[in-house]
This record gives structure tokens, C-alpha cells and sequence, in this order.
């Protein structure tokens, strides 16, 4: 029986996840509740709108999740922008976490298309 858990923009999102959780715990103690919180929250609700959408059973419910999640996608690339310029995260971290949610992008871009037709 296939699940959200089958979905490799939901598996590649939850990767990302893991991996800023640790990242972020290196962040200085007073951004706990500043840039670590968005950056945690946007990414968050990345795999938890894929999965909420894939659940709804209709390709419309879906699409309109997955649209969510690639707009949190985008917050979270401007999150990781402002922490390299400021520091937090070194430039060959951020290309490296760029890289990664432009692959997701493109991967949701495609599903998006294709739940859609």
C-alpha cells in the first residue's frame, strides 16, 4: 500500500529537516526564538504539507498542499540566505542547502504538473 512516506519529495524534505535541526543547534542561543524558529517552522511545514495533502484523496487537495509546501520552501531559502549573510552558516553550507531545495523544487514543480493534468 503506497503512503506518503513513498514519496521522495517527502523523504528528500524530512533529510532536509533532520539535517537543519542539527545545523541550527549551532546557532547562537538568542536566535532561539528568532531565525532558528522560522527556519524550523518553514522547513517543518514542508513534509507535514506534502503528507496532510497526499492525504485529502483528491488531486486538487493535493495540489493545493503541495503549493504550500513549495511556498515554505521559499521562506526557507530566505531564511538560509540571511543566515549565511550573517554569518551563522559558512557559503559553501548554504550553496550546498540551495542546491538541495532547488532539487525539491523542481521535483514538487513536476508533481504539481502532473497531479494538475
Amino acid at each position: 500500500m503506497r503512503t506518503f512516506r513513498n514519496l521522495q519529495i517527502w523523504q528528500k524534505s524530512m533529510t532536509l529537516v533532520t539535517y537543519n535541526y542539527q545545523l541550527t543547534q549551532q546557532f547562537p542561543k538568542e536566535e532561539t526564538f528568532g531565525l532558528t524558529a522560522q527556519i524550523r517552522r518553514s522547513l517543518i511545514s514542508i513534509p507535514s504539507n506534502i503528507a496532510e495533502g497526499y492525504g485529502r484523496k483528491s488531486n486538487k487537495e493535493f495540489t493545493r498542499f503541495l503549493n504550500i509546501a513549495v511556498g515554505s520552501l521559499f521562506e526557507y531559502q530566505t531564511q538560509i540566505e540571511i543566515a549565511k549573510n550573517i554569518n551563522y552558516i559558512r557559503s559553501e553550507e548554504f550553496d550546498y542547502l540551495y542546491n538541495k531545495t532547488r532539487e525539491l523544487e523542481a521535483m514538487m514543480s513536476s508533481l504539481i504538473k502532473k497531479t494538475n493534468s
